[in-house]
């Protein structure tokens, strides 16, 4: 769905701000009938433009002390078997397959150093078309307010 208008984007902009925001506050917001925003997103949600909803949490809360970007290179034709394998570790909490130097980005979450170790060094690099792997340390999360 290209087709997307300044008030389309007006309420994506606010669903992201704050997913928990009520349709009569969006339709305020963004200058439309309760029913028009109440449209508008069952549209974009029907179109696949809003996949769904989420919250965001601090890692550090959550006892997560340890965070860190593993870059992948794998052997290509095995792509499929490598993310099934990864998304069964509960530590990694996101996974892109890229382009460049490496095939595969992930965020992982520990809870301290040595649990990082072990999520890397036991479950990311045990499987076994990994060809090599580079972390980098996650001193400090901003995300977008």
């Amino acid at each position: 769905m290209t087709d997307l208008d300044a008030t389309d984007q007006a309420i994506l902009d606010e669903l992201r701000r704050d997913a928990r925001t009520s349709m009569t506050a969006i339709a305020d917001t963004v200058h439309i009938s309760r029913a028009g925003a109440h449209a508008r997103i069952k549209r974009l949600t029907d179109a696949g433009v809003i996949t769904g909803y989420t919250v965001r949490t601090d890692p550090v809360q959550l006892g997560h002390h340890a965070s860190a970007y593993v870059m992948l290179a794998i052997e290509q034709a095995t792509w499929q078997d490598v993310q099934a394998r990864l998304r069964a570790i509960p530590e990694v909490e996101h996974m892109a397959l890229v382009g460049g130097d490496f095939d595969v980005i992930l965020l992982v979450r520990a809870s301290d150093a040595r649990d990082l170790r072990r999520i890397v060094l036991e479950d990311i690099q045990a499987i076994p078309s990994i060809r090599s792997t580079r972390t980098t340390l996650i001193f400090e999360d901003f995300g977008r307010e």
